[in-house]
C-alpha cells in the first residue's frame, strides 16, 4: 500500500463511525449521546463512505470520491429518489417502520436524506474494494448468448414482479417484496444491455461473473452492517414482514436478509439505466 496517500476524508470518516459509536454507548446517560444516537445511520454511513474510499485510494491512487467526484455526486440524490420508490412501495406492503425519528421536520428531512443519500456509494465501494483486492476475478461461466427472447422475457417478467405486489391485497402483498427486489433487475437490466449502457447481461455474455458477484458480496457486508448499526439506535427502522421473525440478524428477519445480495444488482441497475436517460458518463 506505499505510494499513495491515506486521504484526509479517510480519517474523518473513523471519527464521524466513532462518534456515533460514541453516542450509542452512552445514548442513555448523556442527554447529547442521546442526540448523537438519533443520527446514527447517517453518521457511520458516511464515515463508512469517507473511510472506504481513503483505503482504495491508499491502495490503488484512484478512488470514487478523488477522482470520480461527478459520478459520486451524481449517485447522491439517485440514491434517494430509488430508495423513495422502495419506501412507496412499503406504504402498501408494510414490510418495515421507523421508530425514534426526530420530531423536528427540518432535523427528520435532512437526517432521512443523509441517510437514504448513502446507499448507492455504500455499496459500489464496498463492491469497488472487492475488486481492488480481486476476490473473484477468476470466476468465469460458459459465455451466455443473449437473444431477443432473453431480453423480452427479462423485460416482461420484470414487469409483472413490480407490478404484482401493487395489485393484489395488502395482506398477501406483504409476503412478496422479494419480487420488489429483483423485479427492476429483469426489467431494466435488458434495456440498459440493448442500449449499450454498461450492463451485468454484457457481463454474462463475456463469461465474467467478478462484477456480479462483487456487487451481491457487497450487498450482504452492507446489510450486515446497516443492521449492525441501526440495532442499537435512538432512530431506527424494525420489520414487520410477516415471515420468520423469531430467526433474525439484528432486526431483520434471515429471509429478508437474504435479499441484500439482489439488492445491490437492483441499484447498480437502477443507476446505469438512469445514466442512459441522463447521458451521463
Amino acid at each position: 500500500m506505499k505510494g499513495h496517500d491515506f486521504k484526509l476524508h479517510g480519517w474523518i470518516g473513523i471519527f464521524l463511525i466513532i462518534l456515533a459509536e460514541a453516542g450509542v454507548v452512552f445514548q442513555y446517560r448523556l442527554s447529547i449521546a442521546y442526540r448523537v444516537s438519533v443520527w446514527t445511520t447517517p453518521l457511520c454511513w458516511w464515515g463508512y463512505i469517507f473511510l472506504l474510499d481513503a483505503v482504495i485510494f491508499k491502495i490503488k491512487g484512484n478512488s470514487l470520491i478523488c477522482n470520480r467526484l461527478r459520478n459520486f455526486l451524481l449517485q447522491l440524490p439517485l440514491s434517494i429518489v430509488i430508495w423513495l420508490l422502495f419506501e412507496v412501495y412499503n406504504l402498501h406492503l408494510a414490510n418495515w417502520r421507523y421508530i425514534g425519528l426526530p420530531t423536528h421536520p427540518l432535523e427528520l428531512y435532512l437526517g432521512t436524506s443523509l441517510s437514504f443519500a448513502t446507499i448507492m456509494p455504500g455499496l459500489f465501494l464496498t463492491s469497488e474494494l472487492l475488486d481492488t483486492f480481486h476476490v473473484f476475478n477468476k470466476f468465469r461461466i460458459a459465455k451466455l448468448k443473449v437473444t431477443n427472447r432473453i431480453i423480452y422475457s427479462g423485460i416482461v417478467l420484470g414487469f409483472i414482479f413490480i407490478m404484482a405486489p401493487l395489485l393484489i391485497s395488502e395482506h398477501y402483498a406483504r409476503y412478496l417484496f422479494g419480487l420488489v427486489w429483483t423485479g427492476f433487475v429483469m426489467l431494466l437490466e435488458p434495456i440498459v444491455y440493448s442500449s449499450n449502457g454498461d450492463s451485468l447481461l454484457r457481463d454474462l455474455e463475456n463469461g465474467v461473473l467478478k462484477r456480479i458477484l462483487n456487487l451481491f458480496t457487497a450487498g450482504f457486508v452492507c446489510g450486515l452492517l446497516w443492521e449492525f448499526w441501526n440495532y442499537w439506535a435512538a432512530s431506527k427502522w424494525v420489520y414487520t414482514a410477516p415471515f420468520m421473525q423469531d430467526i433474525k440478524v439484528f432486526e431483520m428477519p434471515v429471509v429478508g436478509f437474504l435479499g441484500f445480495g439482489p439488492f445491490a444488482w437492483e441499484y447498480f441497475v437502477m443507476y446505469n439505466f438512469s445514466r442512459l436517460l441522463f447521458k451521463r458518463d
